[in-house]
């Protein structure tokens, strides 16, 4: 698909981020530029993201995309933006052991996925080479903890834990020995190792690992 030139008051209303509206065709540009960010991430890899090509794979000029984001950098992060406002499938099985086991397994699940494992490895990666993404990435992330707080709320109100703990840390250690294994180790990972990563960070929050210390 050849770049076609967008109308000069579209071109205007993207010149900052803070005049994205919530509606209207600078916003369905933008989910279109979205889009074509993560298809070429999970295609090419964030080593082979341009953006010539993604203008090209949108339908959008290609001084339309540097106007607005300004260089591949800021297409990763802007994906993640939106990413991070979106819903994510929590778990609610019943038990804060059931919560905290499909959670994990529901990180191994993501990695493994044909379509959406290599776009998030190719975030992780670029967060590591690029202060900008890696930013775009830790908002990311805090907001998926936000959202996977509640089953330490549920947890607490079913009397399975203490209440005052911090749930983003138990959601966080609940998940990280897969990201260590993934990224930084090259171990084998799967179910077992995320139940037993689950079961750990349990483990801990009910021995009182995640509240605040007592002040003297």
């Amino acid at each position: 698909m050849p770049d076609a030139p967008e109308p000069t008051q579209l071109e205007a209303a993207m010149t900052s981020a803070g005049n994205v509206r919530p509606g209207g065709r600078t916003a369905r540009v933008r989910e279109a530029v979205r889009g074509a960010t993560l298809a070429e991430l999970a295609e090419k890899g964030y080593e082979g993201l341009t953006v010539e090509g993604v203008a090209l794979r949108a339908g959008v000029h290609k001084t339309t995309v540097y106007r607005r984001w300004g260089s591949v950098e800021g297409l990763a992060a802007d994906a993640l933006d939106l990413a991070g406002g979106e819903p994510w499938p929590v778990p609610d099985t019943g038990t804060i052991e059931g919560d905290l086991r499909e959670l994990a397994r529901l990180v191994l699940t993501g990695f493994a996925d044909p379509e959406t494992g290599p776009v998030s490895t190719a975030f992780i990666t670029a967060s590591a080479r690029n202060p900008v993404v890696a930013g775009a990435l830790c908002a990311f992330f805090a907001a998926r903890h936000e959202q996977s707080a509640v089953i330490v709320t549920r947890a607490v109100e079913r009397g399975e834990l203490p209440g005052g703990i911090d749930a983003a840390d138990l959601v966080r250690t609940a998940v990280a020995p897969l990201y260590y294994r993934l990224f930084v180790s090259g171990e084998p990972v799967d179910e077992a190792v995320a139940d037993r990563a689950a079961a750990a960070a349990l483990a801990a929050a009910r021995a009182g690992v995640f509240r605040p210390p007592q002040s003297p």
